[in-house]
């Protein structure tokens, strides 16, 4: 069972949503920047999410500048930009007990305390 939080520590939406969460010591937290996600990674998070589309962050800053808003992008072109960037994974993706969690949307972060919290009742 994996419990894991895969974030940017210098994202203060990232800080803050692991402070609502208060993972405790069964939880791993990698810091993307620091910690590149790996291909193995990367197909844990597709196989609980359904798709490596819904990992990708199109509010990346090389989403626009690379001009990928203006092209179809395939499965393998989300997988490979983001093994290549770790600003195209949409953040947090938080792992907890075969469910994921992806991004900051209020109604995620809520959805992932409430399962995290009811776990450990």
């Amino acid at each position: 069972m994996s419990r894991k939080i895969y974030h940017l520590s210098t994202c203060s939406t990232c800080k803050k949503i692991i402070a609502e969460i208060q993972p405790d010591q069964t939880f791993e937290l990698q810091d993307i920047k620091t910690e590149k996600i790996s291909e193995a990674q990367l197909a844990e998070m597709q196989a609980l999410a359904g798709n490596y589309e819904s990992l990708f962050s199109r509010r990346a800053r090389n989403y626009a500048a690379r001009g990928l808003k203006d092209q179809i992008l395939t499965e393998e072109d989300f997988k490979n930009l983001i093994l290549e960037d770790y600003t195209f994974l949409k953040r947090p993706v938080i792992l907890f007990e075969n469910q994921i969690f992806i991004g900051n949307s209020k109604k995620t972060v809520a959805a992932a305390i409430e399962s995290i919290q009811n776990h450990s009742a």
